[in-house]
């Protein structure tokens, strides 16, 4: 037995202001993540950067781990509120949409655990590389092709006593052994298998919920797009603010803090689908209190009777 209006009505309201604030305080933690993050110029450097401010690594992860955990929540939300209001929402998804944020968060946090032994598996020397100097050295000359003779001067620094192509080759090695060290490192499967799955679980839980969002009417048609479009964003990096915004809108909406307020379909419990293009241009051309025969289209005389050209074609042919 299907669950009643009210009783959707009276969920949604209980959950709307935890979901809200759980969707804007994920993203603001996943915004402050990432300064906290290290970076360097190469894999050696990551690490080496990694293995000096290992705090910031812990920081920046556990952030990670939290932020995902908080996204379980409007997405889930979305996703019941959809299936609600159309019996063509496939429940059996609902496993998908509450597994997907939660490996993002275990792969968060074992990625910590990965990061601090591939720095100290480096730092240590225990890291063996799989680049020859030979293959180095052929990696060098063809940058060197590529960005100008100019390229290993300005990029290395001839007074540390070597050559810039021979600092070319030793970079490339060590990037080569920091590489290995966090690929070999004994969580590192673990993460990787978790960060996929959850990735591309997180990014079919959205385009499902924000299409059927759309349809149901509880989004907008752009912001259901949107949460389409967000779902494969979340795949690409640079695209990922898309999917931030899309949190931080939804957020308010749950709080019910948009323009304009929620749609209609979020107070009568049901679905409420967006009028086509051509119902809602029919809609505003209808005049107040419906069409009668006082203000119905005048009709030109004779007209009503007459019949179609092809109509006639066809008669005289059958004649």
């Amino acid at each position: 037995m299907g669950i009643s209006k009210a009783d959707v009505r009276a969920r949604e309201k209980r959950w709307a202001v935890p979901v809200g604030i759980a969707s804007i305080v994920a993203v603001v933690f996943l915004i402050a993540a990432r300064p906290l993050n290290v970076s360097g110029d190469g894999d050696a450097d990551f690490l080496r950067e990694a293995h000096d401010h290992a705090g910031s690594v812990l920081l920046s992860g556990m952030l990670q781990v939290f932020a995902f955990l908080l996204l379980a929540l409007p997405l889930v939300y979305l996703f019941r509120a959809a299936q609600a209001r159309s019996e063509r929402v496939r429940p059996q998804l609902i496993g998908l949409v509450v597994v997907a944020p939660l490996f993002l968060a275990a792969s968060s946090g074992f990625s910590i655990g990965v990061t601090n032994e591939g720095a100290d598996r480096f730092l240590a020397g225990d890291a063996d590389s799989t680049l020859t100097a030979k293959e180095a050295k052929e990696d060098c000359v063809e940058e060197r092709e590529d960005e100008g003779n100019d390229f290993l001067v300005d990029e290395y620094d001839p007074a540390k006593g070597e050559s810039p192509l021979r600092a070319c080759e030793d970079r490339k090695v060590e990037d080569d052994e920091a590489s290995n060290a966090v690929t070999e490192a004994s969580l590192a499967p673990i993460a990787t298998g978790l960060g996929i799955a959850g990735a591309l679980g997180f990014a079919i839980a959205l385009l499902y919920s924000g299409l059927w969002a759309m349809r149901t009417g509880i989004l907008a048609r752009f912001w259901g797009s949107l949460a389409m479009v967000a779902g494969i964003a979340f795949l690409l990096g640079p695209l990922f603010l898309v999917t931030l915004v899309f949190f931080v809108y939804f957020g308010l909406l749950a709080l019910g803090l948009v323009p304009g307020g929620k749609p209609p379909a979020w107070e009568a419990g049901e679905a409420v689908p967006w009028p086509t293009p051509g119902e809602k241009a029919a809609e505003e051309l209808e005049p107040e209190g419906g069409w009668s025969d006082e203000n119905a289209p005048e009709i030109e005389e004779g007209l009503e009777d007459e019949e179609p050209p092809g109509e006639r074609r066809k008669r005289k042919q059958r004649e």
